[in-house]
């Protein structure tokens, strides 16, 4: 019975990596672009086969913003899953699209994860950066 509940996590950015991704460019640093990524903090708990939608805002004066996935289970370093931009999207090989997916709106980057498996439950969360 119990064999079949998953347990997801996603943390939110400003306890990874602080919120905030600042980024200068020119010889004057007159230009700044500052991203802010949000996550709910929480715990979603799903059975398998049911889909999962994990929640990620973000602010940012730059267009040229991507934005990540990554899913870290215990004991274990974050694993890529996907990136989304503007102009390109690709999954990691392992997070195959069918089941990992997000589409970049205007502010947000949700990742749905389909048809969930036991081995799904571990904590995620995205990360922007600006190329």
């Amino acid at each position: 019975m119990f064999s079949d509940v998953l347990h997801v996590s996603w943390m939110s950015s400003d306890w990874l990596l602080g919120g905030f991704t600042a980024l200068c460019s020119s010889t004057r640093g007159q230009h700044c672009a500052i991203e802010r990524v949000t996550q709910p903090p929480g715990d979603v708990i799903l059975t398998q086969g049911q889909t999962a939608t994990l929640k990620c805002t973000f602010t940012a004066t730059n267009p040229n913003r991507a934005l990540f996935w990554y899913k870290q289970e215990v004991n274990s370093y974050p694993k890529f899953i996907l990136i989304r931009s503007l102009h390109y999207s690709d999954n990691s090989p392992e997070f195959v699209k069918d089941r990992f997916d997000a589409e970049l709106k205007d502010s947000s980057v949700p990742l749905m994860i389909q048809d969930l498996h036991v081995c799904d439950s571990a904590v995620y969360y995205c990360d922007s950066d600006i190329y």
